[in-house]
């Protein structure tokens, strides 16, 4: 049979490759020569980006320097992904030259799938081994990664199992499950299993991470035997919580322990936290007014690392926009985070100035895992989602909800979506709605209202179904009086969503 896919090139050169060479490229290529050869590339073979180009006026040929790539439109979702057929996407109009495809929630709920091949997955796959080889010494340590990530269509669960099962392949003795987001499952698996390997390694999103670990303590397993390791995406999370979570599996080296990465279906991972970002982000997280000086708010964002040869970062209006190839190659794509970049120079420069030395933390380890990569950093979503156990819940889901019969009668159908943290520190979907003049809250009222929004939000949103333990997919209902000045101020246009 004929070869449809040219990856063994790819392979040959991952499997061959040493991690350090693959992360220095970038000294020796100008990642913004190799965007503008990947913008021409693509411009050639890609029939709805040569489309796109016409639409906006743009002739190819003229885009010759990066000044001219700067100028390139923005690729969004709704002016590109929802407007082309998605084969007309892929290169040569040829979805079938994808082996997988993964299915993501637009920005207005909308199902999207995103396909890829073995050669993109391999270039993520370099993220994957940054953790596990960096962080995780997982060259020399057998390691039994266990994928709590939700598995299907959704993107988290297949990517980091073949991304692992190619670090296997590279020599890594490394040992993959997948329950999947199956607690029982997983906890079996760590009282059977883990004895046999020199560490563990839970991927996940992190409250269903953490809830994991809570349940297990309290059902008797001994985290600190095992030597857990942490493998975090899709949410935002304090340095606390870190905290949190590493003393109960005794760890007490959480910038080698732990590692957060950042990625999109549509995109791939991006990036991911290294030992130095995480040192970095502590050092922020302690003094707040470094972060404000440097991140602009008075939040902690996701601090993560990146290959600008693999992913090339831009920044737009205060989000970021990114360049890469993909079974559906992204060229100047907004992805509506709000956040910046920052050079490897300029950020320990930075932190010097005021007062910290990053570095000297990882000396002990022989600065293992402090490589002269640029920063992104991130604070989620610029758009009114909410991110809950890595599902994006739009206030559209949540107005279905109130809109059902004898639930119209009691609210305004005004709410504030957000999700928040509970002492225990575990997330809490929180749901303050607006009652209309005259009506009292009662006990009932909040019940109904948080039943008929949990029966929506599984109805409608396949990823709050799949990705949500069933024992935290009920909201946590606050009602109010019609016009709070907290929640509901008077004269001023409403927002859905508030980040905690």
């Amino acid at each position: 049979m004929k070869n449809r896919h040219p990856f063994e090139a790819a392979q040959q050169s991952f499997l061959s490759s040493s991690l350090t060479d693959i992360l220095t490229r970038h000294q020796e290529t100008s990642p913004q020569s190799a965007a503008l050869a990947l913008f021409h590339s693509v411009a050639t073979e890609v029939p709805a980006y040569r489309d796109f180009l016409r639409q906006h006026g743009v002739e190819q040929g003229s885009v010759c320097g990066h000044l001219e790539f700067q100028k390139l439109p923005l690729v969004t979702k709704q002016n590109y992904m929802l407007t082309y057929p998605l084969p007309a996407r892929c290169r040569n109009g040829k979805l079938e030259d994808t082996e997988m495809i993964a299915v993501s929630s637009g920005s207005t709920g909308t199902p999207l799938f995103w396909p890829r091949s073995t050669r993109h997955e391999l270039d993520v796959a370099t993220r994957f081994e940054q953790v596990f080889s960096d962080s995780f010494h997982a060259d020399t340590r057998s390691t039994l990664v266990v994928v709590c990530f939700a598995l299907g269509t959704w993107v988290g669960g297949m990517y980091t199992t073949l991304c692992c099962r190619y670090l296997s392949q590279k020599g890594y003795p490394i040992t993959v499950v997948t329950p999947g987001n199956n607690k029982s499952e997983i906890h079996r698996i760590i009282t059977e299993l883990s004895p046999h390997f020199d560490q563990t390694v839970l991927a996940g999103y992190p409250p269903f991470i953490k809830d994991v670990i809570d349940s297990g303590i309290a059902q008797g397993i001994d985290w600190p035997r095992y030597s857990v390791k942490l493998v975090f995406a899709g949410e935002v999370f304090s340095e606390e919580w870190r905290n949190l979570v590493c003393a109960r599996i005794g760890s007490s080296n959480p910038c080698y322990d732990t590692a957060s990465l950042y990625g999109t279906a549509d995109a791939g991972v991006l990036g991911n936290e290294t030992p130095l970002s995480i040192a970095l982000r502590r050092f922020f997280s302690n003094h707040p007014e470094a972060g404000r000086a440097l991140f602009g708010e008075s939040r902690l964002p996701t601090l993560v690392q990146y290959d600008p040869l693999s992913r090339f970062f831009e920044i737009h209006e205060g989000t970021l926009v990114v360049t890469g190839d993909n079974g559906v190659p992204l060229l100047r794509y907004h992805i509506a985070d709000k956040g910046g970049i920052t050079g490897y120079n300029e950020m320990l420069n930075f932190a010097n100035e005021w007062g910290g030395n990053p570095l000297a933390e990882l000396q002990p380890h022989d600065l293992r895992g402090a490589r002269p990569l640029p920063f992104a950093y991130l604070f989620g979503r610029a758009d009114f989602t909410v991110s809950y156990y890595g599902a994006n819940i739009y206030p559209e889901n949540i107005t279905v909800g109130l809109e059902q019969p004898a639930i119209v009668d009691w609210v305004t159908g005004k709410f504030v979506l957000e999700v928040k943290e509970n002492t225990d520190r575990n997330k809490v979907l929180g749901v303050t709605v607006e009652l209309l003049p005259n009506v009292a809250a009662t006990t009932d009222m909040r019940d109904a209202i948080s039943t008929s929004i949990r029966q929506h939000l599984l109805r409608l949103n396949s990823e709050f179904a799949h990705y949500t333990p069933p024992e935290h997919q009920t909201p946590e209902i606050t009602l109010l009086p019609a016009g709070d000045p907290d929640y509901f101020p008077a004269g001023v246009k409403h927002r859905y969503t508030r980040k905690s």
